[in-house]
């Protein structure tokens, strides 16, 4: 073989090799997004199933990568990772550390929710109640960084990813965000960035990678959006307006990125969005200490939110806490769009267009096939013209009278929405959202699915399917 045909074959076998990985949250750079080989539109326990397999309880989505697929879990009090053959589905090793805190975690959160990330090779896991580790395809253990504890009112559940070389974590809680960088061969932290302005936050972040320019990260948080220098760690630009706690992971397409988050307003019909500075309502600090107890709130929604905004955990809601609720009740949320790129403060010369309405909290937007797609936690779909914002359509799933976690993904012309009782409806790409089928796993579901090489990766409360149409090609 000639040198240009060698490169030619290793270029083709490289790209073939990223369209069959999975390897981080949401998939390439968590677009949701996998190549078009064909996928069933039906499926179930025992429908179109290439192989299903049991497992111990986790809420962290599969990834897929090479010859595996990882997964997290918490068995018996002891953190683990998980790694699964990804042609038989037999388990083949399993990894532990040990669970050096026990933090309060939401309902709908887990100790194992953050998803791993593979570079292909290794598996990087985040435990809130442990850290980061690392394992080699084998399962052996290369390296540790302990962690926390956190101080998240919902627990923590942001994943990392792996770029350049390196292991970002994004780590928002009520007090003390921050975000690190790891040298992915040796653990050794590269960077650390504080993050001040960011509460509570669980979004995992995405790349950019400007025309001519270094590798950026795009990072959503309390209020703004934030691109950071991928190799050090410096904030480059950003844009405000966001809701004050984020969960999403952005989009990208053609210059834009795209955002969403539930904001105080947008749940809260009937209560002003204006509050008072703290200055003004001092007279119903009783006491004279600078700060309100409980009994002295003036306003009544921040009495029922007392625990969030309650940031250092004190009792008390002291100046800068009551501002930060004024800024978390300002803030208008919904679907954004941004262009990408600048230096400072980019709001008003890159936000594109705003909408506001049946907008989620958890699920993530989708992109595909030049339409924006949103599911809100209630099962509200609604199909966005990514240029302008226009609504095309918007209407309840069929069968979608549940609570939707996951994120939608999408290939082969369908996309896959996953609700809690894991009903799974196949919506047409075609922006009139046409659904196509219904189907139900009879169980309870809070992972996003991945979709790698014609196959279907679906983690329930107690099993993971793997869906297809037939055998993969070699």
């Amino acid at each position: 073989m000639t040198p240009c045909l060698l490169i030619l074959a290793l270029l083709a076998f490289a790209a073939a090799s990223a369209e069959s990985e999975w390897a981080r949250f949401r998939g390439p750079n968590g677009t949701g997004v996998a190549n078009d080989r064909p996928l069933p539109a039906e499926f179930g326990p025992a429908r179109n199933v290439v192989w299903k397999t049991a497992l111990p309880p986790g809420h962290s989505s599969p990834v897929v990568s090479a010859d595996r697929v990882f997964l997290t879990a918490l068995e018996d009090e002891t953190l683990v990772t998980i790694a699964v053959d990804r042609a038989t589905g037999r388990i083949v090793w399993k990894s532990s550390v040990p669970r050096r805190h026990t933090l309060r975690v939401d309902k709908r959160n887990h100790p194992a929710s953050p998803t791993p990330v593979s570079d292909g090779e290794n598996v990087y896991a985040f435990f809130q109640d442990f850290g980061l580790v690392s394992y080699d395809a084998a399962g052996k253990e290369r390296w540790r960084m302990e962690l926390g504890p956190f101080d998240n009112a919902y627990g923590m559940a942001a994943s990392p990813i792996v770029a350049d070389g390196l292991v970002v974590l994004v780590c928002d809680q009520s007090n003390g965000s921050f975000m690190i960088a790891v040298e992915k061969d040796t653990g050794r932290l590269r960077w650390r960035v504080e993050r001040p302005e960011a509460r509570t936050g669980h979004s995992t972040p995405i790349v950019y990678r400007p025309a001519g320019g270094p590798a950026q990260l795009l990072v959503p948080g309390s209020f703004y959006l934030t691109a950071y220098a991928l190799a050090t760690g410096e904030k480059l630009w950003w844009v405000q307006g966001l809701a004050f706690e984020m969960k999403a992971t952005p989009v990208m397409q053609d210059g834009m990125v795209y955002i969403h988050g539930t904001s105080a307003t947008s749940v809260t019909d009937g209560y002003d969005r204006k509050i008072p500075p703290f200055a003004e309502v001092r007279n119903h600090d009783k006491d004279g200490d600078g700060r309100f107890a409980p009994d002295e709130i003036p306003d009544p929604l921040a009495k029922r939110w007392f625990r969030l905004m309650d940031l250092n955990g004190d009792g008390y809601l002291d100046e800068d806490e009551w501002a930060y609720y004024r800024a978390a009740r300002a803030s208008q949320g919904g679907m954004w769009a941004f262009r990408l790129g600048g230096k400072g403060n980019m709001t008003d010369e890159s936000t594109v267009w705003h909408y506001d309405r049946s907008v989620p909290q958890l699920p993530s937007p989708l992109l595909y096939r030049d339409v924006l797609y949103m599911v809100n936690d209630g099962g509200i779909m609604t199909a966005l013209d990514p240029k302008t914002g226009k609504a095309l359509a918007q209407a309840r799933l069929r069968g979608a009278v549940d609570a939707y976690y996951a994120s939608p993904v999408a290939a082969d012309g369908k996309i896959f929405v996953v609700s809690e009782t894991c009903t799974v409806a196949v919506v047409k790409a075609d922006g009139a959202l046409t659904v196509m089928s219904t189907n139900s796993l009879d169980d309870l579901c809070y992972s996003t699915p991945a979709i790698a090489d014609g196959r279907l990766y679906i983690r329930t409360r107690n099993t993971l399917y793997a869906f297809g149409l037939s055998q993969p090609t070699p």
